[in-house]
């Protein structure tokens, strides 16, 4: 199949956010069905501070692609949920590193699991191969995309 056969309406809607939006309307029942006030969003922001605790907002807009207003609301309400906390830079005390608290870290054992479990119910049905190349596929629209908006 070559692009102008494809089903433009479709590809639209799918990159239009539908499947995005599917996914987080997923994971925010879902987090609530548990009683987890947490919003995907800030899911994002919090898995990646598991891994990396103590990054700068600019490097948390970076890896989510969401720019400074929101990523500020985004801290500003976790932190109100006691889950992060700003510090001043060791080096720059203009910049503010968001840490963990000990209930952010908490949220880690009780989320993953059920993020892992959505994830999964949405690729039933799906070969790893398959995974692999869509995976390979969205990264490459992706960047694509992103390298777009840097010219």
């Amino acid at each position: 199949m070559n692009f102008s056969e494809l089903d433009i309406e479709m590809v639209f809607a799918l990159m239009n956010g539908k499947l995005s939006a599917a996914i987080n309307r997923k994971l925010y029942r879902s987090f609530r069905k548990m009683s987890i006030d947490i919003t995907p969003e800030q899911w994002t922001v919090l898995f990646y501070l598991w891994s990396r605790d103590g990054v700068t907002q600019q490097e948390l807009c970076n890896v989510t692609f969401k720019d400074k207003p929101s990523m500020t609301r985004l801290i500003d309400n976790l932190e109100k949920q006691q889950l992060v906390v700003r510090s001043p830079g060791v080096r720059d005390r203009r910049i503010n590193l968001i840490h963990l608290t000990e209930k952010g870290r908490e949220l880690e054992a009780t989320t993953n699991p059920l993020v892992t479990s959505v994830m999964r119910m949405a690729l039933e049905g799906f070969s790893d191969s398959e995974i692999e190349m869509a995976g390979t596929m969205l990264a490459k629209v992706f960047a694509n995309l992103k390298n777009s908006l840097d010219d």
